[in-house]
């Protein structure tokens, strides 16, 4: 579950660099610009390393990260089919699937960002449905690693009411917001969810904003 959004990254494949046709300025010209910008990873991996590897082959050597998590309804009806029937946010003795992702996104791409600072988001609930993201401090502030991000994460869960519909927008643009504030540093949003979009039209309009 989850997935690491990027302007390195496309599940598309490889994009060339050859020259375009169409007049300069156009809109094909401006759309084959930014597909120059996107790196295919291919998704066969068996380790962390190779992971990690990939990425450092793709280009990237540094970045700030951003964390978005889904706390919709569908995380219930998709625990009922995958995790015993329960829902994929419980808290218990043992890690659910969020605590895992959280904890292997944490070893994979920790070593990329330099402040290990990190942004966190959660969407979904009966607070934000597909309008607004909430962040995991009240103040707004980064965690620090991803040990607080999964620290914080153990503690909102419990005080959350899961709803929906599900929408990728809102983090997006949480996460546009801050690399335009930051003066266009090189950030990756990773997108923690159960794989269920509801709301798909909206989250496709925002990207190619």
């Amino acid at each position: 579950m989850g997935g690491v959004f990027s302007d390195a990254q496309s599940k598309q494949g490889c994009y060339g660099r050859g020259r375009s046709s169409q007049p300069k300025g156009s809109r094909f010209e401006k759309k084959e610009s930014i597909k120059q910008k996107y790196r295919f990873i291919p998704d066969n991996f068996s380790s962390l390393e190779q992971v990690t590897t990939a990425l450092r082959e793709a280009g990237l050597e540094s970045s700030n990260l951003i964390v978005g998590i889904d706390f919709t309804k569908s995380n219930e009806w998709t625990g009922k089919v995958t995790f015993n029937n329960r829902c994929l946010h419980v808290i218990g003795d043992t890690p659910n699937p969020y605590e895992k992702a959280i904890s292997i996104i944490g070893n994979t791409m920790a070593p990329f960002d330099e402040d290990n600072l990190i942004p966190c988001f959660g969407f979904g609930d009966a607070t934000t449905h597909d309008q607004e993201v909430f962040s995991f401090h009240g103040d707004h502030s980064p965690c620090h690693g991803f040990e607080e991000v999964l620290t914080c994460y153990k503690k909102i869960v419990p005080n959350l009411r899961l709803a929906g519909p599900t929408s990728y927008g809102p983090v997006i643009e949480a996460a546009i917001d801050i690399v335009q504030k930051s003066k266009g540093q090189y950030h990756v949003l990773i997108i923690i969810a159960d794989g269920q979009v509801t709301r798909s039209d909206n989250s496709i309009q925002v990207i190619e904003n």
